[in-house]
């Protein structure tokens, strides 16, 4: 299976680039940032698994197009396509000008209208495939997130809509939430100074906070055939927090 994974050099992004190599699959994983496309390769090395990453940027066409021509010349399809990029800086509307909110809505919602556009007609040229949008339970609205609460908000209508339209072509759409705080991802990180301490939530059922493994096995799941029939749905990986979560403090660990 040929995957693309936007973001797919850092964070969750880089934990579903090698979770998905480690299964034998063909991924072409591409960032913006080129120490973290280096460090990507260098884990994927270290692993003992190979990945195809590459710099780009999600938020300009001719970028998104380009990875699509060598994902097809290097590997003659496209069958599944995760979008993970995003950035997610904190503030309210009066903490946001313009520019941000730009970059924003421009990195976290039309990438992935680009890469669709972009890898759709091949999808249905070969009878199917599947889209798996990374989304977030900020997308509900959660304080000081305004610009990324609206993002994330707009990728659950996004994949609904996908889903609906690309039905009867064989193409499903899902989304995936990583839940419960406290994931070390390079957003979460920056919105604490680095610090991994200082990061918080309930975690997860497992008694410990979800990890980029956890989502990254959610997403291969949704990319394989054993989900064949499943399309327009939204799985939480952590604690139910598409839903209203995270559950309260107080409960059993």
């Amino acid at each position: 299976m040929a995957v693309i994974v936007t973001g797919g050099t850092l964070g969750i992004g880089r934990g579903i680039t090698l979770e998905l190599a480690a299964r034998g699959h063909d991924v072409v994983a591409f960032g913006a940032v080129e120490s973290e496309v280096a460090a990507t390769s260098a884990a994927a090395l270290e692993q003992g698994v190979e990945a195809d990453v590459r710099e780009a940027d999600v938020s300009i066409a001719a970028d998104v197009y380009g990875i699509v021509a060598h994902t097809l010349k290097r590997y003659g399809r496209i069958d599944g396509l995760v979008n993970n990029a995003a950035i997610g800086p904190l503030g309210t509307i009066l903490d946001t000008d313009e520019a941000l909110w730009d970059r924003i809505l421009a990195v976290n919602l039309k990438g992935p209208y680009l890469t669709c556009r972009a890898v759709l007609p091949h999808m249905i040229a070969q009878g199917g495939g599947a889209i798996v949008n990374i989304g977030s339970g900020s997308g509900w609205g959660k304080p000081n997130m305004f610009a990324y609460s609206t993002s994330k908000g707009g990728i659950f209508a996004f994949s609904a809509a996908l889903a609906y339209d690309y039905f009867r072509n064989h193409i499903r759409v899902n989304t995936v939430v990583p839940g419960g705080g406290g994931i070390p991802t390079g957003m979460s990180l920056n919105r604490v100074g680095g610090d991994p301490a200082k990061l918080s939530g309930s975690g997860s059922v497992a008694g410990r906070p979800a990890s980029p493994r956890d989502v990254a096995c959610a997403v291969a799941f949704l990319l394989s055939p054993e989900a064949e029939a499943i399309s327009g749905t939204v799985i939480d990986v952590g604690c139910f927090d598409h839903q209203g979560g995270p559950i309260p403090s107080g409960g059993p660990t």
